[in-house]
């Protein structure tokens, strides 16, 4: 039978031939289970850290108040200035041909200027706007090639000044404009290559001086009949031409 004191001279030997050959390293010895303690720690500190990423993804906090101000949008990586506030003092302008979405601009609603959307080539809606309930001064909308509808401001009731809608060639409505109350003085519309009805402008009552509505190819010239029949504050100055020609049954009254 081995003795004691000789299993302790084997266990020591093959100790010793373990870190020798690089198996363990005496602190491993030392520590014993401590080593597995210190990777579950590890473990849970990547866990907490994932967890706390995760929660950056939440929805966007409008505390910020109002942007005093002038503010463009050429990039996406601008919005970032910009969320969390909820009006903006001067002109807004977003002109921006690689931007995808305008959903930083979830809080906003008011523009105290105007707001300028120009040339967005790879914007596809407005819908990052759909707080935005006014306009101060112009809303101006042109040279957008891939919006079909202005669904994005179905919020927005009123335009301080002018209203501007033009040259954008794949808008087939205007229903995103169903708030809109009143545009304080005139009112534009043309060169919208596939704009076929003026639903959109069914909340519409007040133009305040002139009303142009042109070179919008398949759009029905009694769809701007109807609309001045619906005006309860009229322009005092009307332009309505090279629209689709077609026959109003019965005439609207204001059919020009």
């Amino acid at each position: 039978m081995i003795g004691i004191r000789n299993l302790l001279l084997i266990l020591t030997l093959a100790i010793a031939a373990a870190i020798s050959a690089g198996c363990w390293s005496m602190q491993e010895i030392l520590m014993g289970n401590d080593a597995g303690a210190d990777t579950d720690t590890d473990s849970d500190m990547d866990t907490d850290s994932d967890t706390d990423t995760d929660s950056d993804t939440g929805p966007i906090e409008c505390t910020l108040g109002e942007y005093i101000g002038n503010f463009e949008i050429h990039t996406q990586s601008d919005l970032s200035t910009i969320v969390g506030y909820s009006s903006i003092s001067g002109n807004l302008k977003i002109n921006c041909a690689s931007c995808a979405d305008l959903n930083e601009l979830g809080c906003l609603t008011a523009v105290g200027e105007d707001l300028k959307i120009h040339y967005n080539d790879a914007l596809a809606n407005l819908d990052g706007l759909s707080s935005l309930i006014s306009v101060g001064d112009d809303l101006s909308i042109h040279n957008n090639d891939t919006f079909t509808s202005l669904d994005g401001l179905s919020a927005l009731t009123s335009v301080g000044q002018d209203l501007w809608i033009n040259f954008n060639d794949a808008l087939t409505n205007l229903d995103g404009l169903s708030a809109l109350t009143s545009v304080h003085r005139t009112a534009i519309i043309a060169f919208n290559n596939s704009l076929n009805n003026l639903d959109g402008l069914s909340s519409l009552n007040s133009v305040g001086e002139s009303l142009a509505i042109e070179s919008n190819d398949i759009l029905p010239e009694c769809e701007v009949c109807d609309l001045l029949d619906q005006l309860a504050s009229g322009p005092t100055t009307i332009d309505v031409h090279d629209n689709l020609d077609d026959s109003c049954t019965p005439v609207p009254g204001n059919c020009p």
